[in-house]
């Protein structure tokens, strides 16, 4: 069994870095910068010295997903598993990880999605000093999701091969995963799609007063609301959805199941219905998940 310790980071690529900085900086979504090197920018949730990282690029869409292991033996043992279901191990060199502050780290191309998965035995504090949350209590980097058009091949190399535990299903639709034995009812999610691409990146917020908050704040600055506040059945989170400069999707939400590492409920299959999305019938005032490409691993 391989052990996670969390979904570590994302690595988003954004077509001006600069107003993309202003945005997801410590006045509009609250997350702290870290600094800069080459052409991205790093900002931090947490103690880790990123959990955000930007890229310059002519499209926007995700980069990269970083999955922190327990430890290093953790590492070895889904490398291995890797290299056995016949995935290519790219790994990054000592250069890179100590420009990214993470211990032995390695990616991959993952086959359905078309992500880049990195996948690192450790990271380092930033300075040693806790984040201080600013317009926003946030706790976490919570989770993201992609498009898949190949969602059986998806779901049985999440589930066999990386050994991520399904939390719930919305039939035909959507699957909810947490990376065992993170407690949290899902760190990814699946979304079966005629196409290819990036959903949303979640942030989890302390207070219900965060989401409420950034109502006025993000009406206050411009910011595209999408969708919400509302409730997500399968997770119990109150949610709301926005955009950043590139019209990428956005999440806060506030309040998720949680599980134990043993004897945990089995997954529920609920319908994809209205009802089974958001309790709270929640207007949408544009779409969400409309744009984000998946940047393909090369070398």
């Amino acid at each position: 069994m391989v052990r996670y310790a969390k979904l570590g980071y994302l690595a988003l690529n954004v077509t001006d870095l600069q107003r993309s900085a202003e945005f997801y900086g410590p006045d509009v979504l609250g997350l702290e910068p870290t600094g800069a090197d080459e052409q991205q920018l790093y900002f931090r949730c947490s103690t880790d010295h990123h959990n955000i990282i930007l890229h310059k690029a002519a499209e926007p869409g995700l980069k990269r997903i970083g999955w922190e292991l327990e430890n290093e033996e953790n590492l070895e043992i889904l490398r291995a598993r890797l290299t056995d279901a016949g995935l290519k191990i790219m790994n990054v060199s000592a250069e890179e990880c100590k420009r990214l502050h993470q211990g032995t780290s390695f990616r991959i191309s993952e086959p359905s999605t078309g992500g880049t998965y990195e996948f690192y035995s450790s990271m380092g504090d930033y300075g040693g000093s806790p984040f201080k949350p600013t317009v926003a209590k946030i706790a976490r980097l919570g989770h993201t999701i992609l498009k898949t058009d190949q969602y059986e091949a998806a779901t049985a190399f999440h589930e066999n091969v990386l050994g991520f535990k399904v939390s719930d299903i919305i039939e035909g639709y959507v699957k909810f995963y947490r990376c065992f034995p993170n407690p949290y009812h899902h760190t990814f999610g699946l979304e079966n799609s005629p196409r290819k691409g990036f959903n949303h990146v979640n942030f989890m917020v302390s207070d219900i007063d965060d989401i409420g908050c950034a109502i006025g704040r993000f009406t206050k600055k411009g910011v595209r609301i999408a969708w919400g506040p509302g409730r997500h059945p399968p997770s119990g989170s109150i949610f709301l959805y926005f955009h950043d400069p590139d019209g990428m999707t956005v999440e806060y939400s506030f309040g998720m199941e949680e599980f134990p590492e043993h004897g945990a409920r089995k997954p529920r299959l609920l319908l994809a219905t209205p009802e089974n999305v958001d309790y709270w019938d929640a207007p949408r005032y544009a779409p969400t998940a409309d744009v984000g490409n998946i940047e393909l691993l090369r070398g």
